[in-house]
């Protein structure tokens, strides 16, 4: 499943229909950085350079330049190299650029320097991302510099720069048909991979065996990586919101809490599931899991072009609240708790975040100052959470060290929302069944 050529395509229209009259727009790829002496990272594509291009490879530069006679997408890459490639893999080349992936021109990223002042001067605005590539930024600016040098000879140098990113992080926000088929992918991948773990896991083994589990499952099917580094939090690992050591070994007794999705095609899924780890619910498990289960169908109840983007948030933290007054976690009036933000205590994050490329993806949560509505095509996570402290001695014992949070990636629709993460159970009497069923299923 990917996104087709003819779409990036559609995307460059739309930024440039956009963009001022006599401008031009300057997107570098992402760099290679170095893990360690001379092992590189994988290599992942810079977003909004993805985005745009569908192009792979490192040492590029895409140029947007509406209008221009000889064609509006120019495309520096690297020359084909039947030594390098020896090395390194395949190189589409200028050949490859054009035919491939739609380049109306194609130069060797070589010749840059004496190939991009040429295109710039005469436009009157640069459109770019300033601040994002520090080095891209020094040698931009000294190629306008070089065309301001010779202004008295009658070159023109841009009057101004604008900021790329504005413009194409709104167009992120709201995801196309296509898109949404690929994030749907992405997401039946990784509830696969989750549904994986809670059938494996036992008590004894470790958090690290269950990251693999995840990991066999995403590549087996086409992802090459997660969208971000899983969490694998087994008893009071849980109540770190970011734990990625993935260590410990599973107890029994534990409850299990994994964060995890794979990306394809540059596109994020995003899950959380908390089970136990024997398969069974205590009693005090169940009884946070089910308000952290009603948080988030409150949350989702809101969710749709008629509401805001801070109304899921809210609706989680009354149910959150008032959840935890009736256990005796919290005393107090449920409306003045939550005006002193009482439960944050308990509940320390907000309910989600945009998903896409990125896996807190682009756009405003505000315009203007006022929350965002929601429109079709917005992707979000929803992800109410408690967490207490296995230190937090305000609290009988029974309730320390537990962490619950459950996750589904929704997409906002024309008549409410769809959740694309569905094909993973969270009703807690549904994985206590398929954590049982595997049991079953072991040879004697």
């Amino acid at each position: 499943m990917r996104i087709s050529k003819q779409e990036y395509a559609r995307r460059r229209k739309a930024l440039m229909n956009q963009m001022e009259a006599n401008s031009i727009a300057v997107l570098p790829a992402a760099q290679v950085f170095i893990r360690n002496r001379d092992v590189e990272h994988n290599y992942r594509q810079d977003s909004d350079f993805q985005y745009l291009t569908g192009f792979p490879e490192p040492e590029a530069v895409a140029v947007l330049i509406p209008g221009r006679e000889h064609g509006e997408y120019v495309l520096f890459c690297r020359e084909k190299d039947k030594e390098r490639e020896l090395w390194d893999g395949y190189r589409a080349g200028q050949e490859g650029a054009v035919v491939e992936y739609g380049a109306n021109d194609a130069f060797p990223i070589s010749d840059i320097d004496d190939i991009l002042p040429g295109l710039i001067e005469g436009r009157e605005r640069v459109y770019y991302a300033m601040g994002a590539n520090a080095e891209f930024d020094r040698r931009l600016t000294n190629w306008i510099n070089l065309i301001r040098s010779k202004a008295r000879l009658g070159a023109q140098p841009p009057k101004e720069f604008v900021a790329l990113d504005h413009l194409l992080h709104d167009m992120r926000l709201y995801k196309s048909a296509g898109e949404q088929k690929v994030m749907q992918a992405a997401a039946d991948i990784s509830a696969e991979a989750h549904v994986r773990a809670m059938q494996f896991c036992r008590p004894g083994c470790y958090e690290y065996q269950l990251e693999a589990e995840l990991q066999h499952c995403f590549m087996h099917h086409g992802s090459r990586s997660p969208a971000y580094s899983s969490i694998v939090a087994a008893g009071k690992n849980a109540c770190i919101l970011h734990y990625t050591e993935n260590t410990a070994q599973v107890r029994d007794g534990d409850l299990v809490l994994i964060d995890a999705g794979c990306e394809l095609d540059c596109y994020a899924s995003d899950i959380t599931r908390t089970f136990p780890a024997n398969g069974k619910f205590s009693p005090e498990q169940r009884a946070i899991y089910d308000i952290v289960l009603a948080a988030q169908e409150a949350a989702m109840a809101v969710i749709g072009p008629e509401h805001s983007w801070n109304e899921s948030h809210d609706a989680s933290v009354r149910a959150i609240t008032a959840g935890l007054v009736e256990l005796g976690l919290l005393q107090g009036d449920v409306d003045a708790l939550i005006a002193g933000e009482a439960y944050r205590r308990f509940y320390m994050h907000r309910l989600g975040h945009w998903l896409g490329m990125d896996v807190h993806d682009v756009g405003e949560y505000r315009v203007g100052g006022v929350w965002r509505q929601l429109e079709p095509g917005m992707v979000m996570t929803v992800e109410p959470g408690i967490y207490i402290s296995p230190d937090d001695d305000s609290v009988p014992r029974k309730w320390r060290g537990i962490g619950v949070r459950i996750e589904d990636d929704v997409v906002v629709t024309k008549t409410g929302y769809e959740v694309l993460t569905a094909k993973v159970p969270k009703d807690p009497d549904e994985i206590e069944a398929l954590m049982a069923a595997a049991r079953q299923a072991e040879p004697a």
